[in-house]
């Protein structure tokens, strides 16, 4: 497909989102193209793009526009056909017969990697008729809002992460066995970190991985995160993204916290591919 087809980019808030209307994913992208696609995200941090109808291997090409595949957790969501493509589901349950609804509460994806995905990419396949929206907040309007004193008291501080912390009230999915070592390994990222292309800082916190901030006491820790995700997750830095059926999300977690929402009936299906790209070192 040829950049000289006039696609559009419409914000679809202030400081967060943007539309693309008038791209079709499932045929071949050049270079032009794909440069101002990156550039949209860089821009507005979350891309809905509109109308894509994808099957698995052609969600997975398309995601590969934006860079590398990052391996995901847990292969029991595997989609069957094209195993690193996982799927997102409402027909999923616990181990207790309770209702999983993936990505409920803040966070931001897979902090507790070395190297966490610098994007997520989803595909809405099934939706419910109302309901399922995904939030999310801007790190870095929220940072930038920080007075100078919280500035400086957290810029340099560091965070464990860890695959679930004893902090959070959320419950994830058990692991399986080729892949539980990831739920003890502990790893240390920056409290505050700056983004590799834009340059400017955002908050950096996980309130499901974070398990301890380095130098400050278990008590001391909890009442700072409370009070950043509180501080965040004002409604100024939200950006709420409403699915159309065939949207093809992708989301910049190096600078954003997102949530799902479970506020539909557990009979109508939401479903959507999952994929995730490789990022760096967050610094």
């Amino acid at each position: 497909m040829s950049d000289t087809i006039d696609i559009a980019i419409n914000p679809l808030s202030a400081h967060t989102g943007a539309e693309i209307l008038n791209v079709d994913l499932s045929r071949p992208v050049d270079a032009p193209l794909r440069q101002k696609l990156n550039d949209a995200f860089i821009k507005h941090t979350v891309l809905a793009i509109r109308g894509q109808k994808l099957d698995p291997h052609q969600f997975l090409a398309a995601a590969k526009l934006f860079g590398t595949i990052f391996p995901q957790h847990n292969s029991r969501f595997s989609v069957p056909e094209c195993p690193e493509i996982h799927y997102i589901s409402n027909q999923d349950t616990f181990e207790d017969g309770k209702v999983y609804i993936p990505g409920e509460g803040y966070h931001t994806d897979h902090s507790n990697d070395a190297q966490p995905p610098k994007a997520t990419v989803l595909h809405a396949v099934k939706l419910p008729k109302t309901g399922g929206d995904t939030q999310f907040v801007n790190m870095y309007e929220a940072y930038d809002a920080l007075s100078q004193a919280m500035k400086a008291r957290i810029d340099n501080l560091q965070a464990v992460h860890v695959y679930q912390s004893s902090l959070s009230t959320r419950k994830l999915m058990a692991l399986k066995d080729e892949t539980k070592t990831k739920a003890t390994t502990e790893v240390i990222h920056p409290l505050v970190r700056t983004h590799p292309i834009s340059g400017r800082k955002a908050i950096y916190i996980n309130p499901i991985r974070i398990e301890r901030l380095i130098g400050l006491e278990r008590e001391e820790t909890s009442a700072l995160l409370d009070e950043l995700l509180e501080h965040s997750t004002q409604d100024r830095f939200q950006y709420r993204h409403k699915w159309h059926e065939g949207d093809m999300v992708i989301w910049d977690n190096r600078c954003l916290m997102h949530k799902a929402n479970g506020d539909y009936p557990v009979s109508e299906v939401r479903y959507l591919y999952r994929l995730m790209l490789k990022g760096g070192t967050p610094a």
